[in-house]
């Protein structure tokens, strides 16, 4: 086997790339470039700088490397830049993504790995959400999620192609620190970005439904999703029976914003109170993942805890912030 993974030097990524290559998997990495950096890449993985929407590379890529199977990671993922692009998100997301799948079917192609989200599911008010949970988007970024998955489950039919998509939850957290998200979109790198500039953490809402009135949220270790995308390259190369899959990638444990913010403080040592700030729109009070699916039939449980996530981003942080100095 030789999986094409697209997104390949981006942060999740490059994390899928060593988890596969780590496990004696053969893959070849594709990648825009826009958000990866080449260096995460081991020297040995091929990597091709180019798009999915580039139907001619996608072809070339596929043929010259004989690939058998595809992880698809690429894919733009800021909630307030889709809001704010729609069109750009819809094109580059959904466009990306069929382009894709013409050039798999072509090639003959039968394995095909879909990264999505639990942004699917928009704000259910549910205390684990399942698979089976309605999906009901909130913002453009999720609404090209769900349609991807519709687009991959009817490609698969049509064309003998066994899927499987992952729907993510929160991730957080480096295998190592030069593979740390240098991004400052999502939380963890948040905070760590105001306590660098010696300010503190910032909790949108405090008055939410909530033992601590903060939002509630499932978060996984980047390595633990790495390795979950291991497990279901794996099923499918096994000849996965059902050869169309949808399964919730999380711990199954919410963890609230204060007390993330609280195990942030004990990493790093800066302890400050954090400012609490009016609630953003749209923030669910609570979204936490059944795991029991990804358990049951890819034999996958997250392993790393919520300070093992804190305690690598932060090391990662720490080596990024002095690169940057010099």
């Amino acid at each position: 086997m030789t999986w094409l993974i697209t997104g390949g030097a981006g942060y999740i990524g490059a994390h899928v790339v060593r988890a596969m290559t780590g496990a004696g998997e053969k893959v070849v990495a594709l990648d825009d470039l826009s958000a990866g950096v080449p260096g995460r890449l081991p020297a040995d993985v091929p990597l091709v700088r180019g798009s999915s929407l580039d139907g001619g590379t996608l072809k070339r890529v596929l043929a010259e490397h004989e690939v058998t199977g595809v992880l698809h990671l690429a894919a733009r993922k800021q909630v307030a830049e889709s809001v704010a692009q729609p069109t750009r998100y819809y094109r580059e997301n959904v466009g990306g993504l069929a382009t894709l799948l013409d050039a798999v079917a072509e090639a003959g192609i039968r394995r095909f790995v879909f990264s999505s989200s639990a942004a699917v599911y928009g704000d259910p008010r549910v205390d684990l959400i399942t698979e089976e949970t309605p999906c009901a988007p909130v913002n453009p970024y999720g609404e090209t999620k769900l349609a991807g998955e519709w687009l991959v489950r009817a490609a698969g039919r049509a064309h003998g192609i066994a899927t499987t998509c992952l729907r993510y939850f929160n991730v957080a957290g480096a295998a190592a620190p030069e593979l740390a998200d240098t991004g400052v979109f999502n939380i963890v790198p948040m905070v760590f970005d105001r306590l660098t500039r010696d300010e503190a953490p910032r909790i949108f809402g405090d008055d939410y439904p909530t033992p601590d009135g903060t939002c509630v949220r499932d978060y996984i270790h980047v390595a633990d999703l790495a390795e979950a995308h291991l497990a279901a390259a794996r099923r499918l190369s096994d000849g996965d029976p059902a050869g169309d899959l949808t399964v919730n990638i999380g711990r199954g444990e919410g963890v609230s914003v204060r007390e993330l913010i609280t195990a942030i403080g004990e990493v790093t040592g800066d302890t400050r109170a954090p400012l609490v700030e009016p609630r953003r729109p749209g923030d669910a009070p609570r979204a936490v993942a059944s795991a029991a699916r990804a358990s049951e039939l890819l034999g996958w449980t997250a392993r790393r805890s919520v300070h093992e996530m804190v305690g690598s981003a932060w090391r990662g942080w720490q080596l990024h912030q002095a690169a940057d100095r010099r």
